[in-house]
């Protein structure tokens, strides 16, 4: 299982979300989120912009679909400016039910 984790612009995100829905993925957690990341930080009014409003999309796939999901995302989030977004996948080894209180190995 991989652990496949976006920070996209606010603006993007329900079509990220919609897109990564397309690809057969049965569930993402969305989190709104402030970041800020290494490139000069806009003004508005005079007044310096610390943080950019994005939010964090977590999903966990099974490895067949790391490809299609990845696209997806680029797809949905890409505009070719500075600030576009991340991507992090990472490995999974196990995951456990709360209702059911029991471990797994796969996605259920």
């Amino acid at each position: 299982m991989k652990r496949i984790e976006a920070i996209v612009q606010s603006e993007v995100s329900k079509q990220v979300v919609k897109a990564i829905s397309q690809t057969g993925v049965g569930g993402v957690t969305l989190i709104q989120s402030l970041g800020q990341g290494t490139g000069e930080r806009p003004k508005i009014g005079g007044h310096q912009i610390e943080f950019n409003s994005t939010d964090v999309i977590v999903t966990v796939i099974h490895d067949s679909k790391v490809d299609s999901v990845i696209a997806a995302i680029i797809n949905a989030a890409h505009t070719g400016k500075k600030g576009d977004g991340k991507i992090f996948v990472t490995n999974v080894e196990e995951s456990y039910d709360i209702t059911t209180k029991e471990k797994s190995t796969e996605l259920i």
